[in-house]
């Protein structure tokens, strides 16, 4: 059985659940700065068909910021959730999880392709 990570925004309008985490990393770009207001960010990727968006909202609503991605947020609270790729890709970020302290979402790699 595949664990099931889950998680959401502050007040709850957008619910996820999500299977099969990969490539956890962290990011201090310009993008990832602006997008969460953190000087640095742990993000962890699932491939899109893993990831169900469980909440009354749905899907989160985006920003296009990349000629890749689009950034992800709650249209209610505001909440910053992650990025959903145009590759078959959602990037989430740790802190939106019900419990981010998992192995599986830590990693030291700076991988994020944004503005530096």
């Amino acid at each position: 059985m595949t664990k099931v990570y889950t998680g959401g925004c502050l007040c709850g309008f957008i619910r996820i659940s999500a299977r099969s985490p990969r490539n956890p990393h962290t990011c201090s770009c310009t993008l990832c700065q602006k997008h969460t207001g953190a000087h640095s960010v742990r993000w962890v990727e699932f491939d899109t068909q893993d990831v169900q968006w469980t909440g009354k909202g749905g899907k989160p609503a985006t920003w296009r910021s990349s000629e890749f991605s689009s950034r992800a947020f709650c249209p209610r609270c505001g909440s910053s959730i992650g990025a959903i790729d145009d590759a078959p890709t959602v990037a989430l970020l740790t802190g939106c999880f019900d419990d981010a302290v998992h192995a599986e979402f830590t990693s030291t790699d700076n991988a994020c392709q944004g503005s530096a």
